[in-house]
């Protein structure tokens, strides 16, 4: 495994919300056992605030609204009807891959790209979201795999051998849309964005109790984040 790719991962995964909290309440526990009791006081309380915080909604869509209100919704009259790919990043059947077969329908001629590299899995994204298509009754020789690039930059770079500068329909989550057009822009595509799978939701109260999915929202966000800067420092974009 390329080991720049393996050293943003790790890297990744230790500047995380929940990885920053969980790592101060080590240190505080390394404190309390030391007997320092007043320095793992600090770092026990600290510890608890931030992953209160980070799985408290308000923070949670603070985060994540300026990434999914940068594109809005794909109307499919807006779609040229001369299209004849559309890139949908990752698998995601849920949520991602609706938004592809919605714009498909409209575009019955044109292909669609499935990407995503195997991961922890012995399958690559790409070919299980290929299946799934083709069992649901799209055509075969429609379909495009991309189970190779292991993330949205090789991705921009594999597009633009195949594509060039055609204009494409690029699918992705409304959160991460933003650092892909970019990565792709980047490249010289022409990425017609069309964003999906929203996170923040109206039911969401200001007055709420801390829980896993206003967690994993901020993750999300704050994952967006360090990849926009990552490529920044790398000079990506």
């Amino acid at each position: 495994m390329n080991i720049t790719f393996l050293f943003k991962k790790v890297l990744s995964v230790l500047l995380m919300p929940l990885s920053l909290g969980l790592i101060l309440a080590v240190i505080g526990l390394v404190f309390l056992y030391k007997n320092s009791y007043k320095k793992a006081k600090i770092f026990l309380t600290i510890s608890f605030m931030w992953i209160t915080i980070i799985s408290y909604v308000p923070f949670s869509n603070m985060l994540i609204k300026p990434l999914e209100t940068t594109y809005k919704k794909l109307e499919l009259k807006n779609v040229p009807k001369d299209t004849k790919y559309i890139l949908l990043l990752g698998g995601d059947m849920e949520n991602r891959a609706w938004e592809a077969l919605r714009i498909y329908n409209y575009l019955p001629n044109a292909k669609i790209i499935t990407s995503g590299y195997e991961g922890r899995g012995n399958i690559p994204e790409a070919i299980k979201t290929a299946k799934i298509l083709e069992e649901i009754g799209i055509p075969k020789y429609h379909i495009i795999i991309h189970d190779k690039p292991k993330d949205t930059k090789e991705e921009a770079i594999k597009t633009k051998n195949i594509l060039g500068k055609q204009s494409f329909i690029l699918v992705t989550s409304s959160y991460h849309m933003p650092r892909a057009v970019i990565l792709f822009k980047k490249e010289g595509l022409n990425p017609i964005p069309a964003p999906t799978d929203l996170k923040i939701k109206d039911r969401d109260k200001v007055i709420s109790i801390p829980n896993g999915n206003y967690l994993k929202r901020t993750e999300q966000a704050w994952h967006e984040y360090i990849g926009l800067l990552w490529s920044k420092l790398r000079g990506q974009i």
